[in-house]
């Protein structure tokens, strides 16, 4: 098979990876961490995270999963657009020991209520600006949803 799109690879972005490299995927996000801590991790509408600050929110974030009881393996549902919470959350749902079911924030609440059901998702996390869809079913389906406000740029 062709690989075309390697062409737009930047220079220095390797075509191939060594998928033994790392034991797990935190292991290859602790080193990422600490390789590039002052480097920008994502940038979204004007502002951005160093990975530094991904680690240490999503460090935070994970231990304040840990502390509402949630189990290791429990599937923890997430519903937002590509906004800088979005990292922070799956990096501490992973590390956390979770597993990520990614929700489409546009979804109806009944496709909502049907995914949430058929993933066994228990939590959810919600950017504030969609919650009247994650209000609608809640109470049927996780047993617990945190909603999180959109930073200031």
């Amino acid at each position: 098979m062709e690989k075309i799109w390697l062409t737009s690879y930047p220079a220095g972005v390797p075509h191939e990876i060594d998928a033994t490299q790392f034991n797990s995927l935190s292991d290859l996000l602790a080193e990422s961490f600490r390789e590039h801590r002052s480097k920008r991790a994502f940038v979204c509408m004007g502002k951005g995270i160093t990975y530094g600050e991904l680690d240490t929110l999503s460090s935070r974030l994970a231990a304040w999963f840990q502390s509402r009881g949630l189990k290791t393996g429990a599937r923890v549902a997430i519903t937002m657009p590509n906004v800088l919470q979005y990292p922070v959350a799956i990096t501490a749902i992973l590390r956390a020991g979770y597993v990520v079911v990614n929700v489409n924030p546009l979804y109806t609440p009944r496709e909502l209520e049907h995914q949430l059901r058929d993933s066994g998702a228990e939590a959810i996390m919600v950017l504030e600006n969609f919650a009247h869809t994650v209000q609608a079913v809640v109470k049927n389906t996780v047993s617990s949803a945190w909603w999180l406000r959109p930073w200031a740029t």
